[in-house]
């Protein structure tokens, strides 16, 4: 699998313009269930609202996109939500932002900013992570090998997520897909051949996500 985006914890964004109040609510979502209970909420939490519009993706190729505009002119709201999302590569994202008219119409190119602005600062404002391909290995060694296979998987930037201790040591490793070979060479190598190294399966690994933001 390639790196796949997703909201860790959702935020809040805020834009105001000429007395109108955007509010914005990110979510991570795992099915149009999910996203039809968080649109309903929104809908009696912001009950005295003008509008709630909302845009989402679904599936690790956005195979299920919406976006509506509740009442906005056509356009001017859940599509620059969805382009929003769309052009930072989250996946399974639910955007809803909420607006409280201030009295003064904004035109079609201040609701379409007004909307994009407030879905940007409610994901500036949420956690982001990256999941990229890794690995888990069962790896059973001696106790002089512990040492060895700890500072290897340090300098690796693997993760032990178990360990298992009898005459022998049993350590859960979870590695990233790209670095597996190095890590195992370096295994092996250090150990003089003598650790026993054992493939579990393939998982994802979930990153800080660093890339540029909107």
């Amino acid at each position: 699998m390639s790196d796949y985006i997703m909201v860790k914890k959702g935020g809040e964004g805020l834009y105001e313009e000429k007395k109108s109040r955007f509010i914005a609510s990110v979510y991570c979502v795992g099915s149009e269930d999910e996203v039809n209970g968080y649109i309903e909420a929104a809908r009696k939490k912001y009950w005295d609202a003008r509008h709630n519009c909302y845009a989402f993706v679904l599936g690790e190729n956005n195979e299920i996109t919406r976006c509506s505009d509740d009442g906005e002119p056509s356009g001017t709201a859940g599509k620059p939500i969805l382009e929003v999302i769309t052009r930072l590569g989250i996946h399974d994202c639910l955007v809803i932002v909420t607006r409280y008219f201030g009295g003064t119409l904004l035109g079609t190119g201040g609701l379409v900013r007004a909307y994009t602005n407030a879905a940007k600062d409610g994901i500036m404002n949420s956690d982001l992570v990256s999941l990229r391909p890794g690995v888990m290995y069962t790896v059973t060694t001696d106790y002089t090998g512990e040492g060895k296979i700890r500072y290897i998987v340090s300098t690796i930037g693997a993760d032990i997520k178990n360990m298992v201790y009898t005459d022998k040591v049993e350590m859960k490793l979870v590695v990233r897909e790209e670095d597996a070979a190095q890590m195992l060479n370096k295994i092996t190598e250090n150990t003089g051949g003598r650790a026993l190294i054992e493939k579990d399966c393939d998982l994802p690994i979930e990153v800080p996500y660093n890339g540029d933001m909107l």
